[in-house]
């Protein structure tokens, strides 16, 4: 079973890119697409503020005839952030990302942030884990070492 801390370990740039709750979301925006990304951490200081996303942007900007330019990220982003430890297993994070309809999850260790991981990160290990079962599975059946 894999978990948080390894996925984190096995992705190339594990920054976690965060912006301000009074930057704008032009700026945000541009940070994501920058960084070909889906979601950013809303920071003060240390702590989590919220989090913005693409679903974010679509619902409470474009939706509501806002602008980029001069919204501030604070008054679209999700303040309810859910959040897992590095120990948390894949299936652990899936069930809480199906169960809260999330495609994005900060991960917090002894009170700081540690890393992001996305729903692509996590398909990704589940893939890899299955594929290394069924390796083994093969070389078991022909007898191979």
């Amino acid at each position: 079973m894999t978990t948080v801390a390894e996925i984190l370990k096995s992705k190339p740039d594990a920054q976690v890119h965060c912006v301000a709750p009074s930057d704008t979301v032009l700026a945000a925006l541009r940070l994501m697409a920058e960084k070909h990304i889906g979601a950013l951490l809303v920071m003060e200081g240390e702590q989590i503020a919220g989090i913005f996303t693409e679903r974010d942007y679509a619902r409470k900007v474009v939706l509501l005839g806002r602008a980029s330019v001069d919204t501030p990220v604070r008054e679209v982003m999700t303040r309810a952030v859910r959040f897992v430890h590095p120990s948390h297993s894949t299936e652990q994070c899936m069930a809480l990302m199906t169960e809260n309809r999330l495609r994005h999850l900060p991960v917090v260790d002894e009170g700081r942030v540690a890393g992001l991981v996305s729903i692509g990160d996590l398909v990704k290990s589940v893939i890899s884990e299955q594929q290394f079962i069924i390796t083994e599975m093969e070389r078991y059946i022909t007898g191979a070492r």
